[in-house]
């Protein structure tokens, strides 16, 4: 007869293990947030109305979604895309991410006909996009969300010629600020502001 596969926990591990009350308390947190997110939109949806005559119709004829996962690089997160117009290479939207442990953010994200639409106004921006504090990716991976050096920058670092480079030659466009998660009694009003620039910036 075999021997018998023992289970090793650390003291520490099997502290959490027989508690439940972390996996509720946690559950709790996620559906405050997703309730957050909830509301966000809806005072995002008054300040979208007034850029509305300057957006593609199809884009606003999209409903927000509101996504949410337990598994992005092992930690729970949600997403508000609001506005969002995913269709094959042709995407709009603005995706408000909330990532456990580490930040909110919040992008726009670009590619297909809607990047050669606005890349012209992304450029004229810039400075504003760099005094603002935003990031742009200049990662090759459209989907990562992380600030790791190696997808995204501060817009003020990257060299003006490179910046240029970047907007015009990759497939999509991805430009992004995130806010520290001690900073959750100001998140609305940061998120709504950021949410303003992105599409004040782009019109």
């Amino acid at each position: 007869m075999k021997d018998q596969t023992k289970i090793q926990l650390l003291p520490f591990e099997m502290g959490l293990v027989i508690n439940s009350d972390i996996i509720l308390t946690k559950n709790g947190i996620i559906q405050k947030l997703k309730q957050f997110l909830e509301e966000l939109q809806l005072k995002q949806q008054t300040i979208l109305e007034k850029y509305a005559l300057v957006f593609p119709k199809e884009v606003l004829k999209t409903s927000y979604k509101i996504s949410k996962g337990e598994n992005y690089k092992g930690l729970p997160w949600l997403v508000l895309d609001y506005p969002r117009h995913f269709k094959i290479e042709n995407i709009l939207a603005i995706r408000t991410l909330f990532w456990w442990g580490n930040f909110f953010s919040i992008t726009l994200h670009l590619s297909g006909k809607y990047k050669i639409m606005l890349q012209k106004s992304i450029i004229e921006n810039l400075s504003s996009f760099s005094s603002a504090g935003f990031y742009l990716c200049v990662g090759e991976k459209e989907w990562e969300h992380h600030f790791e050096p190696d997808n995204y920058k501060m817009i003020a670092q990257i060299p003006s010629q490179d910046l240029k480079k970047i907007i015009f030659g990759k497939l999509f466009i991805k430009i992004a600020i995130k806010i520290p998660l001690d900073q959750l009694n100001k998140m609305e009003i940061k998120l709504l502001k950021n949410f303003e620039l992105l599409l004040r910036f782009c019109n």
